[in-house]
């Protein structure tokens, strides 16, 4: 079981940046993928990044590509997702999840966090 923290949410005007941190407690932090994803009012949970154990892969969902960062600090057992140029229909529920095996562009995470909402007003 990994019990997964998120913070960093809030109100921004579109083109603002905000930065998501998620903390994972625990001494396996390492060996989980880890990924965002969100769930806008009215439409589906949609993956948008994803992180290998170390970092060496990353994947981003093609809305976000360019703007959006995923991060990790396994030292810290915690993982970022730096986001610029927001945009309003980018109001969502924000989501850190983890999974055994790396995976992109899939919402099929093992274990979620509680959330944090992102406004992004226009």
């Amino acid at each position: 079981q990994v019990q997964l923290v998120e913070s960093g949410g809030g109100l921004v005007q579109t083109g603002d940046s905000l930065r998501l941190s998620c903390v994972a407690p625990g001494r396996t932090f390492s060996s989980y993928a880890m990924g965002w994803l969100r769930h806008a009012p009215g439409k589906e949970r949609e993956f948008v990044a994803s992180i290998s154990t170390i970092g060496a892969n990353t994947d981003y969902a093609d809305s976000v590509k360019g703007r959006f960062t995923i991060s990790r600090d396994n030292a810290k057992n915690t993982v970022y997702l730096h986001m610029n140029s927001l945009k309003p229909e980018e109001t969502a529920v924000s989501y850190c999840a983890a999974r055994y095996r790396y995976a992109a562009y899939t919402t099929a995470f093992s274990y979620w966090g509680q959330g944090t909402r992102v406004t992004v007003s226009s």
